[in-house]
């Protein structure tokens, strides 16, 4: 009954407006009160700070430059072998497998449309039929910062408008097409394992996401689907790279075409993912 209260109430509470507030408090740096809050923030979620560039509360002036905190050298080793894709987050596996018939596995008896995740278009979503994808939920306690798993040259990038639900396993198992429905920027990216699409999906109190190239895609949040064209731009990442990052979290989804990878043998639903590590094989 509590799980069905908690569900629900996200359907009524103003999620936007919630996020942006939330986003403002987070960049506020006020001193004593945000080195306060950040150290409550690491006890309650226990977060490790031991692999973090600055370890400790004070030595960050906002929330949001806590919580993208950057790690210190080598602390997350990328794959070194060429074939091998690296993990882009730390996290946990949401689910993982082959898009079949243009869909993709939300949670036990949830998909949702390949298509509706890239923001409804066809053509995009015919380079990724049959191919492979990974959902990725990064925690409250996780580094936020997202990486690349294999080198990459920018294509496009997509601004889907969408609510705010939260994105944790009790959200994504109860509220259909939650990726679809989300807001979310959607990067896609030319490799030697052919088109990869990296789908950053925007939550509950997730007050921006940021990419690179472009700094912060949101908020504000238009009404409508916009695309940016960077194909006569050479905008290229390594396997590594940082190519975006959340304030407060969310999830990443990963697309990948027919036969261009196989993820790394032991990942499941729930298994912890660790920044760097194997994440798959190129085919």
């Amino acid at each position: 009954m509590l799980d069905k209260i908690k569900v629900t109430a996200q359907y009524c509470f103003p999620q936007h407006g919630l996020s942006r507030l939330v986003g403002k408090l987070a960049e506020a740096e006020a001193g004593k009160l945000s080195h306060w809050l950040i150290q409550k923030f690491i006890n309650h979620y226990q977060v490790d700070m031991s692999d973090a560039l600055h370890g400790e509360a004070s030595d960050y002036a906002s929330f949001n430059a806590f919580f993208t905190r950057p790690l210190k050298s080598g602390a997350r080793p990328i794959v070194a072998d060429a074939k091998q894709l690296a993990h882009p987050v730390d996290g946990a596996v949401s689910q993982l497998g082959q898009i079949q018939h243009g869909r993709i596995i939300q949670a036990k008896g949830h998909d949702y449309s390949a298509r509706d995740l890239l923001g409804g278009d066809k053509a995009l979503a015919e380079e990724f039929a049959d191919g492979e994808f990974a959902t990725i939920y990064l925690a409250p306690k996780d580094y936020h910062r997202i990486h690349m798993p294999c080198k990459g040259k920018l294509r496009k990038m997509v601004y889907v408008p969408g609510q705010l639900f939260s994105v944790n396993p009790l959200t994504a198992a109860n509220v259909p097409n939650l990726f679809a429905r989300n807001e979310r920027v959607v990067a896609i990216f030319d490799t030697d394992l052919g088109p990869m699409a990296m789908v950053l999906v925007g939550a509950t109190i997730v007050a921006s996401i940021e990419t690179v190239w472009s700094g912060t895609i949101t908020p504000p949040g238009a009404k409508q689907v916009f695309t940016w064209d960077y194909q006569d731009q050479d905008i290229s990442l390594d396997k590594g790279d940082e190519m975006g990052r959340f304030k407060l979290g969310s999830t990443v989804v990963m697309l990948f075409a027919k036969d261009a990878v196989e993820f790394e043998a032991s990942l499941a639903p729930g298994k912890a993912t660790v920044m760097g590590s194997h994440f798959a094989t190129q085919r």
